[in-house]
């Protein structure tokens, strides 16, 4: 056996344990932050909205893990109920443009012509404006909130999703099991369900998983500009945005929800690392 043999199969092994430690950590990382989100009412006595002026800009104490802000609001408080608050808007915001796209790009893919030509232009315009000035020209004309973010995300995301879906089936749409079921007799629908889909799954799975990421931090920064999670709602991006005015004196106030944006953004970062790898077949 030639040395080079050897480095290769004592590599391997190496690198499949390092992708499996990535999906693990992933997988460790944000469901600590899941049960934290979750058992929020559980894991601190004070409500996120209550106001105390006499407590205002406390330092951090037995009382207060993390202090308080200006109106007295206990901020370990609020960083927990702002996960429940950003986790849950940057998994919904991902629903409709992945289902969405995943169609358009399906049915664009394997029928080719003139509908595949349609979906690649419409593609090209919405990628030719940069992402996030077309969130913020959207969401400020819809309005701020939620039901602003799911729509923006709506009619803007679901390009990406159309695009490499669109692409992964002209592609199997050569393969010889495609052929064979149009050859069978059945309908575009039954083989686009049945045979295409499932193929095309894998991809899009790891695209959603990327997504989440991206979506909160957009959705934070949106809240940061005060166009996203409007107030008392706690959200990670407007408690930054409160605590940018005290950050020379009290930085708790801006530290804290940043991070916990910091440890949720790098915990799905890599779990969308594990996924991919997963879904590619590595081990």
């Amino acid at each position: 056996m030639s040395e080079v043999t050897v480095q290769t199969e004592v590599k391997a092994p190496v690198r499949g344990h390092r992708r499996r430690g990535t999906l693990y950590a992933g997988v460790v990382v944000v469901g600590l932050v899941i049960l934290a989100a979750v058992f929020a009412p559980l894991l601190t006595p004070y409500d996120p909205t209550a106001q105390d002026l006499t407590s205002g800009l406390q330092p951090p104490s037995w009382e207060h893990w993390l202090g308080t802000d200006q109106l007295g609001r206990d901020i370990w408080t609020r960083v927990l109920y702002a996960a429940r608050t950003d986790l849950r808007v940057g998994v919904l915001a991902v629903i409709a443009p992945a289902v969405v796209g995943t169609v358009v790009g399906l049915i664009a893919g394997y029928s080719g012509g003139w509908a595949n030509r349609i979906v690649t232009y419409l593609v090209d315009v919405n990628l030719a404006f940069p992402f996030y000035v077309i969130v913020l020209a959207l969401v400020a004309f819809l309005g701020s909130g939620e039901s602003a973010i799911y729509l923006t995300f709506a009619l803007v995301a679901w390009v990406n999703y159309a695009r490499v879906v669109g692409i992964l089936v002209s592609g199997l749409t050569q393969h010889i099991w495609v052929v064979a079921a149009r050859a069978g007799g059945l309908s575009a629908p039954r083989v686009m369900v049945r045979h295409v889909l499932p193929a095309a799954l894998p991809q899009v799975v790891v695209l959603v998983v990327g997504d989440i990421v991206f979506v909160l931090l957009a959705v934070v920064t949106l809240s940061y500009l005060g166009l996203g999670i409007q107030p008392p709602t706690p959200d990670w991006g407007n408690m930054i945005s409160d605590g940018q005015a005290f950050l020379t004196t009290r930085p708790w106030l801006s530290l804290a929800p940043a991070g916990a944006l910091l440890v949720t953004g790098v915990g799905l970062a890599l779990l969308a690392d594990g996924v991919a790898d997963r879904m590619r077949g590595q081990r």
